[in-house]
């Protein structure tokens, strides 16, 4: 049996009480880390954590193990009871999606628990959840690499009067340019987009299109480490939230489209009061 539990977005506590049961009953338990991250990290520490909860030992799949040595996982799953451990929802990442899709294939049960995610932990701003548009993801720019697709996703959904999710771009464990080309892979530090970096690089693509679709006074809503007890959601201007500090990841950007009263009053809780 493989079981794909979601661990929601907090810490460790953030678990259903049906993950954990599955969890504990599982022979082997592996914790998905590189789309997303809880509060405390995945560090030594932070699997320990996990460890002393579940009562098991955890095995930290990363990007190379899910994507190259998804037949590992999917082997011990059927022999034995396997957790396959995902921060959010499991379905928050289409990897994951390929996981159950190769495990249903081999004829392999497949159990999944669900938990909250960026996708619906957002409403917590006010605005409302069937009033958004596609959601982008903004990967970092690189002296060569501007890629600006999601600027046609922003604008379809601001047409359309849409509020759009921006997903910032988290870089953990990628092997550098140079070391891929001697055939040895070296890693890069981790690395996770701020809202600044973000909003910076959704006004270069702006400029560079010239096509009005947002600027520096447009209304947004800037989140850091949504889901857990230090979160910090502010309203604002581009031009306002670049100057904030939103602290350590993960940071997300929500774009605003037309907005209903009811949305306006509950975005003035988190609107930076001027003097």
């Amino acid at each position: 049996m493989l079981y794909i539990v979601g661990l929601g977005l907090g810490d460790e506590r953030d678990i259903t009480l049906r993950g954990l049961e599955a969890v504990k009953q599982c022979d082997m338990v592996y914790i998905e880390a590189y789309t997303s991250l809880l509060s405390f990290g995945l560090s030594s520490n932070g699997l320990s954590t996990l460890e002393k909860l579940y009562g098991r030992p955890v095995i930290l799949a990363d990007r190379e193990m899910v994507e190259e040595k998804a037949d590992e996982i999917l082997s011990a799953a059927r022999a034995s009871d396997v957790a396959f451990l995902v921060v959010g929802d499991p379905f928050g990442a289409t990897t994951h999606t390929d996981l159950v899709v190769r495990a249903k294939k081999l004829g392999i049960a497949v159990i999944v628990v669900h938990n909250a995610s960026v996708m619906n932990a957002i409403g917590i701003c006010g605005l409302q959840l069937y009033r958004y548009g596609e959601t982008i993801s903004i990967p970092f720019f690189t002296e060569t690499w501007r890629p600006d697709s999601f600027y046609e996703k922003i604008q379809s959904n601001r047409n359309l009067g849409l509020h759009t999710l921006c997903l910032l771009d988290i870089r953990v464990k990628e092997p550098t340019l140079e070391s891929l080309c001697r055939g040895k892979k070296q890693y890069e530090p981790p690395k996770f987009m701020t809202i600044k970096t973000a909003i910076g690089q959704l006004l270069e693509v702006e400029q560079t299109k010239g096509e009005s679709v947002y600027s520096e006074d447009t209304l947004c809503v800037g989140f850091a480490r949504l889901g857990s007890e230090d979160q910090i959601i502010v309203a604002g201007s581009m031009r306002e939230l670049q100057l904030i500090d939103f602290g350590p990841p993960l940071h997300c950007l929500v774009i605003t489209g037309n907005t209903h009263p009811v949305e306006e009053e509950m975005l003035d809780f988190y609107k930076i009061k001027r003097d």
